[in-house]
């Protein structure tokens, strides 16, 4: 097994990993492994597109029934009323 050695930690980031340690019943360096873990296996996640997602979020919702079509028809403006 490989070693690291982390020089210049904050002491306030070094309390913060100790307290994320204990609420998950690590020690320090097994909490940092995990940390480093879960780093480096979501890289490798594939990312979906904006498209995609907005598209995923709202699946079966909306119209049951096709629109109409408005080719051959002049462009108009809108029109609002009060």
């Amino acid at each position: 097994m490989a070693q690291v050695l982390v020089r210049n930690l904050d002491h306030d980031v070094k309390e913060r990993l100790q307290q994320r340690a204990r609420q998950h019943g690590h020690s320090m360096e097994e909490e940092i492994r995990t940390i480093l873990r879960q780093s480096l296996a979501d890289q490798g996640a594939p990312t979906s597109g904006l498209g995609s997602r907005i598209a995923a979020r709202f699946i079966g919702q909306g119209l049951l029934d096709d629109l109409p079509e408005l080719r051959g028809q002049a462009p108009r403006p809108a029109t609002f009323e009060p």
